[in-house]
């Protein structure tokens, strides 16, 4: 089977496109290395690209995708852990000065958490979303549509992540030294309105409207 005509096409116009625009760039990171200061874990969702949502220049920021963009608690176990060694690589090497989980709407993921059943036979899938246990025990109790209840536990996650971030000795420390911030962000697919957590109020704020609104749950 052929490479994709979409990727082949895709590529033709970055050789022709941005390419020229950012050679000069690509060649600074060729010989210097990479040195972002925002690292993201993101979702694999192809709807939600954090490099196309922040427009993001090559190097600019280090990114990890993984599904329902979730970190687990640290855990140095001499397992596979893909996204441990990203956070690793990230805070004690690039040593990255923000450090940004960003959720999203629709999430295939955060979906799959609230109907179990659908994770049936999953090799893999049902023992990664777990990780949302405790966040799904945040909003057990209350009554809730059923689209409400999937935007509780989207956020919820976030919040999740982020105290799973403080299990790991080398961030608690860069955050305790000052040297990391933590954040959390989601994404509304259908509206591409960006929304920041406070970390004072536990809210959700949009970006674009100056603080105006905010969501809670």
């Amino acid at each position: 089977m052929e490479f994709p005509e979409r990727l082949r096409n895709g590529y033709a116009a970055f050789r022709s496109g941005r390419l020229p625009a950012d050679r000069e760039r690509y060649a600074r990171l060729a010989e210097r290395g990479q040195r972002p200061e925002i690292m993201i874990i993101a979702c694999c969702d192809s709807r939600s690209a954090p490099e196309t949502i922040f427009d993001a220049a090559p190097g600019e920021m280090f990114v990890c995708r993984n599904v329902a963009n979730l970190v687990p608690p640290f855990d140095a176990d001499g397992n596979w852990h893909g996204t441990s060694a990203a956070l690793e690589f990230g805070i004690t090497r690039l040593q990255v000065r923000h450090l940004v989980i960003m959720g999203h709407g629709r999430c295939g993921g955060i979906a799959a958490s609230l109907d179990p059943d659908s994770l049936d036979g999953t090799d893999f899938i049902g023992h990664w979303i777990n990780l949302l246990a405790p966040a799904r025990a945040m909003i057990a109790d209350d009554p809730m549509e059923a689209a409400e209840r999937q935007r509780a536990l989207e956020f919820a996650s976030i919040r999740q992540s982020i105290a799973n971030l403080r299990t790991f000795p080398w961030i608690a420390a860069a955050e305790a030294a000052g040297t990391i911030a933590l954040h959390g962000a989601w994404f509304d697919i259908s509206t591409g309105e960006l929304y920041a957590l406070d970390g004072a109020s536990g809210d959700f704020v949009s970006m674009s409207e100056a603080g105006q609104q905010a969501l809670r749950f």
